[in-house]
């Protein structure tokens, strides 16, 4: 099993428009963060997590020309509206993609991206929608599923188990329930959203995430979803060792 951290950034990215690096080094090349995404490799199987406005440029960077599936946490821009771009990876698939993400999720991809799941004359459909439900096999491992509050609407969290190892991936969420406590909890390998340093009303905090890593007794914790504040060879000196900042193209082998 292998984890690629394909971006780490927040809706704007770091930098934002404007040349705005914030707090971060622009010297630092791992303050460069594309929105976020991850890729998950099983078994030689390959399944995107999100396909926000950078997934062309990521998959590029990947070098990954094939996808067995790909899962939406949530509908808002940052994570789908890089959809058309799967167009290409179900061509060279030589059909339509799986298409994971609670049925909710789903209505509103069709909704807002019909094209992408209808057979149109010459274009056919690009990827299959497909309901998640609390858990799904994938090569040989379990993933399963919790809702995460995230303000007003959830995103989808998950754990993944192959062999004797596991990692979890919660992005866009601002508080931990016992549901997802409970999930997490003594995963080898916790990716975890992280906007920066002060309370947010829909993201999570630097302080709030060590302290549920500790409490989850977590083995590694990597920050995600990073905003323009978080710099980061600051986090690198200031973390405990089991917790680090991520960074765009951060590969987790097991």
């Amino acid at each position: 099993m292998k984890v690629r951290v394909l971006g780490c950034g927040t809706s704007f990215g770091v930098p934002r428009i404007g040349n705005d690096w914030g707090l971060c080094d622009p010297h630092e090349p791992r303050n460069r963060r594309l929105r976020s995404s991850i890729l998950l490799q099983v078994d030689g199987q390959r399944l995107l997590v999100d396909c926000g406005p950078d997934v062309r440029q990521q998959l590029l960077e990947a070098e990954v020309r094939s996808l067995d599936a790909v899962i939406v946490t949530h509908d808002h821009a940052d994570h789908c509206h890089g959809i058309d771009e799967l167009r290409a990876v179900s061509q060279a698939n030589g059909g339509p993609i799986r298409l994971l993400a609670r049925a909710g999720v789903l209505i509103g991809l069709e909704r807002r991206f019909g094209y992408i799941f209808k057979n149109r004359g010459l274009y056919e459909a690009v990827a299959e929608p497909d309901p998640v439900g609390s858990e799904l096999l994938f090569g040989g491992a379990r993933i399963r599923f919790v809702d995460q509050p995230h303000g007003g609407i959830t995103s989808l969290g998950m754990r993944v188990d192959h062999a004797d190892k596991s990692i979890a991936y919660s992005i866009d969420f601002n508080a931990l329930t016992e549901e997802m406590r409970a999930l997490y909890q003594g995963v080898d390998v916790w990716i975890s959203d992280c906007l920066g340093r002060k309370p947010h009303p829909t993201h999570a905090h630097l302080e709030a995430v060590l302290r549920w890593g500790e409490e989850m007794k977590v083995g590694k914790l990597y920050l995600s979803h990073l905003n323009n504040s978080m710099d980061y060879q600051t986090l690198v000196r200031e973390l405990p060792d089991w917790a680090a900042p991520a960074h765009d193209g951060l590969e987790i082998a097991f």
